[in-house]
């Protein structure tokens, strides 16, 4: 599949000002707004110290997390941190698109790197809808006017239409940055050569965006089975009719997931035998993991897969000829219960299939373990996973249009 958008190579950014969108969103402690793990900031440095060796100006866009989170929260450590890393000042900017930034940014000399306040401060980031009208918005009305170019490297937030993703690519020539540019030549390389048995192993919390690959892939006959661990497993369970107790059930209400068990209930009879769901879970009792069969869940959270859950799983990835996988298996962090991740990462790693783990956690978990065997570890789970499913990411669409609408 041909890629069909502009890169770094194919413009002449020397002395020009350039909008930037990263994707930084980063592990903050609350209580300090410290950042507790940098490896997205790294990521990008790449692709900032390649237009910062043209002598560029450099105005950074990027977002933290997302209204009422506790990790919602300013870029100023992300400047910082990001300032570190490159060995070369980065200006935080308190402000996104008022006079403040926009007199910055007009003042700016060769050279200068800044990065504009979180964006999603900003109410209309939030909205979902087509590029052209994103690119009406405020924050591209009044930023565009003062750029060259527009490149686009946030690869993990490709699968979401918001005004700094989508809608600076309408008014301004654009490229995709070289995190955006190496993810997608491993994704669609992986699409054009995927060979069957095909797995996809979908955990975590994300439970909205599992279910819909699970039912598009399945829907079109691109996974033999399914794998379901961590709170989508729960879910699942939960539509077998699996007796979860209060507890779990409680955690999937808070979490504004109960329609999404009704669905589960209609795939696992639609495409009976090809979702596969525990068979036994791990839960904390006095700080000790302790492991029950699925039908004698006692009423406590549950926290990971269990033993013989790992065993089947890892029988099933064994066999598979391409494999992908996205989310934990369980509260990896809590001391105990990082087994069914680590254990499902080591089967992958082992396997001799095609291999691509999704980003956030699991990423970082298989990053940890320091594994080798893995073809392609993703930095963006939600947008990997989409592509995989079929979907047309709205950033990667923009651009290639860009290409045929601002010719340089």
């Amino acid at each position: 599949m041909s890629l069909d958008f502009n890169t770094l190579d194919d413009f002449n950014m020397e002395g020009k000002t350039v909008i930037l969108r990263v994707d930084i969103n980063s592990p903050v402690d609350p209580n300090t707004g410290y950042i507790l793990d940098d490896t997205r900031i790294r990521m990008h440095a790449e692709t900032i110290r390649e237009i910062s060796d043209k002598n560029s100006k450099i105005v950074i866009l990027a977002h933290q997390s997302r209204p009422g989170k506790q990790d919602f929260t300013t870029l100023e450590q992300h400047a910082k941190s990001l300032s570190q890393i490159l060995k070369k000042p980065v200006n935080y900017v308190d402000d996104i698109f008022g006079s403040n930034a926009r007199g910055i940014i007009s003042r700016m000399k060769n050279g200068d790197i800044i990065i504009l306040e979180n964006v999603r401060f900003y109410s209309e980031e939030i909205l979902k809808r087509n590029p052209e009208l994103q690119a009406e918005t405020h924050l591209v009305k009044k930023l565009s006017p003062l750029a060259d170019y527009y490149v686009n490297d946030a690869f993990a937030a490709a699968h979401r239409s918001q005004p700094s993703l989508v809608g600076f690519a309408v008014k301004l020539p654009s490229a995709a940055g070289r995190v955006m540019e190496r993810e997608l030549k491993a994704l669609y390389s992986a699409m054009d050569k995927a060979e069957k048995p095909c797995v996809y192993v979908l955990g975590g919390v994300k439970v909205d965006d599992s279910i819909m690959v699970a039912e598009n892939v399945l829907r079109n006959d691109n996974a033999d089975f399914i794998l379901t661990t961590g709170l989508v497993a729960n879910v699942f369970l939960w539509g077998a009719g699996v007796n979860i107790r209060n507890e779990n059930k409680k955690f999937i209400e808070n979490k504004g997931y109960c329609e999404w068990v009704k669905k589960s209930k209609k795939l696992l009879k639609q495409f009976k035998g090809k979702i596969i769901i525990p068979q036994d879970v791990a839960v904390c009792i006095n700080d000790e993991r302790v492991e029950f069969p699925v039908k004698k869940t006692p009423n406590k959270r549950i926290y990971d897969i269990g033993t013989e859950t790992i065993k089947n799983y890892a029988r099933i990835i064994r066999e598979a000829r391409t494999l992908f996988a996205n989310g934990p298996a369980g509260v990896f962090e809590k001391n105990g219960f990082n087994i069914g991740t680590e254990d499902i990462l080591n089967a992958i790693s082992s396997s001799s299939g095609f291999s691509i783990i999704g980003g956030g956690h699991l990423a970082a978990a298989a990053n940890g373990m320091g594994l080798s065997g893995i073809s392609h570890i993703s930095s963006g789970g939600g947008a990997s996973i989409n592509l995989l499913a079929g979907e047309k990411l709205p950033v990667v669409e923009v651009l290639r249009r860009a290409k045929n609408i601002h010719q340089i």
